[in-house]
């Protein structure tokens, strides 16, 4: 930890909002970027479980992202993920959903919310509120955010698709009498969105301009947001005590790494590297086998249903696989798990061969939401974990399974301890679940 710091630890701000779709992440780019364009070292960070948010993160402050997830992590792991501020001058976090919004059940250490994680850590929240069909009527939700948790820190709001300016005086004038400050003010455009599809945002390297997108926000920002406010309410809690990242289930991994696999959240990839593992990533959308000397292969979650034909043509790809599997363990992710199966049915209806690994069959053509944390008690040994382990994790997807006959990986659970169908699969040196590991429980 850096000592020029009062308490040891850069002092930080949280980036929430009432709910999802107000606008948070085009000003958490924005600041990263602006922030960083000022000379501060500025360390990203998403609460809760996103695995695609953190991309965007990276690309705007150059320092890699990570998530703090109180439903999931213990306070070791949650003091690790915090440390990774050493040497940073300024830490931002960007909320998920709505500030106060988290699971019903208790988890590790708390219930998922943005809320906890700000006040964990001592941030001040900055509320993006979009107040579009409203004006002084924006201060009761200010307000009512600012006073529902008192222990959460609260510096102030950034009023968002401001209609006029006389919409912005309005509503400037509700804030006032309210007592809440207002940092910034950012008239309505509509071109400021970032691109979606059916999991939330595209992936940060598929957008078309990417660059250009995240220094137009910065420019946004400043035209129209005090920095110095800013950066002046940032404040921390004392430094986390030392603690370690997970550690990595092989020595010699190879890591699919392309658009069709890139979901592995931030904090596993670091601590498998500062553990000393080395990391080998492979395309398989490009046809590349993998390192025939790693000792796992693990293929994160993505975007496989955009890339059916691809895959089934990755004659080399699904070889490699196939020989490092009769020996040596293959693991799957969500996507990874689709690939390792025996087919994908995209969403025109196609049918494309998979790795056959597994016998597993998906179809995106029948959609179906599937969204939330999951505990998983393992019913087997899978890369990293023994047979009776628990495991946490979250599982986001929109596939359905037509045929999953292998022997099921592990009793797997939602938040509130309710079974779920999705048990993941394990066949021979091969496993696989449908949600993204985040960490093991009492490791």
């Amino acid at each position: 930890m850096t000592d020029q710091f009062p308490n040891g630890f850069p002092p930080g701000l949280m980036i929430s909002a009432p709910a999802s779709g107000t606008g948070k992440t085009t000003v958490m780019l924005g600041l990263l970027r602006a922030l960083a364009e000022d000379g501060l070292k500025v360390q990203p960070y998403k609460s809760g479980p996103d695995y695609i948010d953190p991309a965007f993160h990276f690309a705007a402050a150059k320092r890699p992202s990570f998530n703090l997830d109180t439903w999931a992590m213990d306070s070791g792991l949650l003091n690790a993920v915090a440390g990774q501020a050493a040497g940073a001058e300024i830490c931002i976090g960007e909320g998920s959903m709505g500030l106060f919004d988290g699971v019903a059940t208790r988890g590790q250490t708390g219930f998922g919310s943005s809320a906890e994680t700000a006040k964990r850590m001592g941030w001040p929240v900055v509320l993006v509120i979009d107040v579009g069909g409203q004006a002084q009527s924006a201060a009761a939700t200010a307000l009512g955010f600012k006073s529902y948790d008192p222990d959460v820190p609260f510096a102030g709001v950034i009023l968002n698709r401001v209609a006029s300016p006389r919409h912005e005086r309005l509503t400037r004038l509700g804030m006032e009498r309210a007592g809440v400050k207002v940092l910034g003010s950012l008239p309505r455009r509509g071109d400021l969105a970032l691109p979606e599809r059916h999991l939330g945002l595209i992936q940060a390297v598929e957008h078309p301009d990417l660059e250009a997108a995240i220094a137009g926000y910065a420019t946004f920002l400043r035209d129209h947001v005090d920095l110095d406010a800013i950066k002046a309410a940032a404040m921390s809690a004392a430094a986390p005590a030392p603690s370690t990242l997970p550690s990595p289930p092989a020595q010699r991994i190879a890591l699919a790494r392309d658009a069709a696999f890139s979901f592995t959240y931030p904090h596993l990839l670091t601590g498998w590297r500062e553990a000393g593992a080395e990391i080998l990533p492979f395309s398989p959308l490009a046809d590349e086998a993998p390192a025939a000397d790693a000792d796992l292969v693990w293929l994160p979650g993505g975007y496989p249903e955009l890339h059916g034909g691809t895959l089934a043509a990755a004659e080399n790809f699904r070889a490699g696989l196939r020989k490092h599997a009769e020996t040596r363990p293959v693991h799957g992710e969500c996507g990874g798990y689709m690939a390792l199966g025996e087919a994908l049915i995209d969403k025109e209806g196609n049918r494309h061969q998979m790795a056959g690994l597994l016998r597993l069959v998906t179809s995106y053509e029948k959609r179906k939401f599937h969204l939330g944390y999951r505990r998983a008690v393992l019913q087997a040994q899978m890369p990293g974990f023994n047979t009776g382990a628990a495991l946490r994790g979250h599982e986001f997807h929109y596939s359905t399974i037509l045929d999953e006959p292998d022997a099921p990986l592990a009793q797997v659970m939602d938040a509130d301890g309710n079974p779920v169908p999705e048990t993941g699969s394990i066949k021979g040196h091969v496993t696989g679940t449908f949600f993204h590991l985040i960490t093991g429980e009492g490791v």
